[in-house]
């Protein structure tokens, strides 16, 4: 027979048969799909272009620590890097994960500055219009971001401002005190949210403050009207300064001292029951929760770790670090330390204060690791420590700032405050400090200092004490006396020339009377 005259097998030209309507389906599908893809990777002559910029239009802060860059194509990763400008510049690396380009930068980025960020003339993956292995150029794209403002908040101490909350903008064309709370309000501490939108601070009522101190102290609010449109928030309309939230009352407990968790969501607050002063113990308070006691717990001093799940607190034996969240550890004991007083913002480091039997302070560096470094031994006290949120090449801490005082060698008991930096650096597998005394404080003892968060500049006060006691309602410094008035202090910490040991910076007053000044983050 010939082969003509025989019925065709379909299975002849190696094509199965669909019987099924949605194998027909499927198999047209991918027919499409090879087309399509063949016609992307031979026949696409536009230009690649930036899909997405996470910082564009946005305010960022020190906890912004790096931005995406998402492109529509797969990018010839260095040409990007090579072609990526930033205007002032902002030093980092680079990383890379498919058609995403991250950021990272080196340090903060300094506050109160608009950038431009612009890329020009990198190129694809794939091959450009002639078959050249040059990738198609990219479309340009420029967009920009700002830091965040530098500002900051203190109490007042003269006239219409005193006790208040007074807010100044230095990144603003004529920097002003702007009131933030009313004159009924005695304000005793503070403490700003991350996103400087408000501010936690306990406070009196006036007409009860001649009688009541900080034993009738309230919890409360208020709002700054900065709306930082920060990368990782939502957009949000800007709230109207001023407006004030009661937090917790005085009737059962009298309010001391409280401190606010990295991420603003939680507040450890000291509470003592009017009718029971043995029942002394710290308090939690969450948002839209009530106040819960923290059980099996009461110990002095306390500062909250920056992972927002622990705190460590002062008590007979040393220092404790207990959990506030159930992810947490369990207690974990430092009986070698008698203080803790400061934290690195990524939980990395913190700094204790362990007291001498020869009557020195010593302070240490404690790491996430638990190794332990003594840095500083000083004949007086160690006061205050700041982090600097800068680090060396190799990511590590490369700086700390201090108020310590110094006895003196008189025949009565005095100190002398001064400010420090110590510079850390590694000796094998020692951590070594080498202190750098930058002003002298005469006669300062309750002076406060803050760092601003970009690790750019120092803010403090020098107050001067009343020689008599004066109204109950008076501004009044740690040690109880009355305060007279206080000058605000702007120091700039400027990197010092290599052939000398003193840092080249002078301190400028700032036109405010106020006290215990603090960065807004």
């Amino acid at each position: 027979m010939s082969i003509f005259n025989k019925k065709l097998n379909p299975s002849f030209f190696g094509i199965l048969p669909f019987k099924q309507p949605i194998d027909r389906a499927a198999f047209t599908l991918i027919l499409v799909l090879i087309v399509l893809t063949g016609l992307l990777l031979l026949g696409n002559r536009t230009a690649p272009r930036v899909r997405e910029f996470t910082w564009e239009n946005k305010q960022i802060g020190a906890q912004d620590t790096g931005f995406i860059l998402t492109f529509f194509r797969p990018m010839n990763h260095s040409t990007v890097e090579a072609n990526l400008k930033l205007e002032p510049s902002l030093p980092g690396k680079f990383s890379w994960a498919g058609r995403r380009m991250a950021y990272t930068l080196k340090d903060p980025a300094p506050y109160g500055v608009t950038y431009t960020l612009k890329l020009a003339e990198a190129t694809d993956k794939y091959f450009g219009e002639n078959n050249q292995n040059k990738g198609t150029p990219i479309q340009p794209f420029s967009s920009t971001f700002r830091s965040r403002d530098r500002a900051f908040v203190y109490i007042g101490v003269t006239g219409e401002t005193e006790s208040r909350l007074m807010l100044v903008n230095l990144t603003s064309s004529e920097p002003k005190p702007i009131p933030l709370t009313p004159k009924d309000l005695v304000v005793t501490d503070f403490k700003p949210y991350p996103n400087s939108d408000r501010i936690l601070f306990s406070a009196t009522d006036r007409s009860q403050a001649r009688t009541g101190g900080t034993i009738t102290q309230e919890l409360f609010t208020v709002t700054t009207g900065i709306n930082p449109q920060s990368p990782a928030e939502s957009t949000q309309p800007p709230a109207i300064a001023g407006r004030i939230d009661k937090l917790l009352d005085s009737k059962d407990y009298q309010n001391l001292k409280f401190d606010l968790s990295a991420d603003g969501k939680i507040i450890v607050i000291q509470r003592v029951n009017r009718h029971n002063p043995g029942d002394f113990s710290p308090w939690i308070l969450e948002e839209k929760m009530p106040p819960r006691r923290l059980e099996n717990q009461q110990g002095g001093d306390f500062m909250i770790r920056p992972d927002n799940k622990s705190m460590v607190i002062s008590q007979k034996q040393g220092l404790a670090i207990v959990p506030l969240t159930q992810e947490a550890n369990p207690v974990e004991f430092l009986p070698k330390y008698e203080q803790v007083l400061g934290m690195a913002r990524d939980n990395s480091a913190a700094a204790y204060v362990k007291y001498n039997t020869d009557f020195t302070r010593s302070l240490f560096i404690l790491d996430n690791q638990g190794a332990e470094q003594e840095i500083l031994r000083i004949p007086g006290s160690i006061i205050a420590v700041y982090f600097d949120p800068r680090k060396n090449k190799d990511n590590q801490f490369q700086r700390l700032y201090c108020l310590l005082a110094e006895r003196l060698k008189t025949a009565d008991y005095k100190e002398q405050p001064f400010i420090a930096a110590i510079d850390l650096k590694k000796d094998g597998t020692r951590l070594v400090g080498s202190i750098k005394p930058l002003l002298i404080l005469p006669n300062q003892l309750d002076t406060k200092i803050s760092l601003s968060p970009d690790g750019l500049a120092l803010i403090f006060d020098q107050s001067v004490t009343a020689a008599k006691p004066s109204a109950g309602n008076s501004p009044r410094n740690d040690s109880g006396q009355s305060i007279a008035t206080s000058r605000l202090w702007l120091l700039p910490l400027v990197e010092t020339s290599a052939d000398t040991s003193q840092p080249k910076m002078q301190p400028e007053e700032l036109p405010f009377a106020g006290y215990h000044p603090r960065w807004l983050p």
